[in-house]
């Protein structure tokens, strides 16, 4: 799954730790959703969504084959 968790927190100019500790998550698993080795919750995935204010679907995609 591809996901614009970089570019969203860039654009909010927030560190790897400072986007963590909103989302109540440690900064490493904020750095493996990011490098695409671990896939949120659904629950996070929502929370990380609302707080950068687009949809899951715009910060979140299935990668076809």
């Amino acid at each position: 799954m591809k996901n614009l968790v970089k570019v969203e927190r860039a654009r909010l100019d927030w560190t790897q730790a400072q986007l963590a500790e909103e989302l109540g998550v440690s900064r490493q698993t904020i750095h493996a959703i990011e490098k695409n080795k671990f896939n949120p919750s659904v629950i996070l995935a929502i929370k990380m969504a609302k707080l950068f204010n687009v949809t899951v679907e715009e910060l979140f995609s299935i990668e076809q084959e």
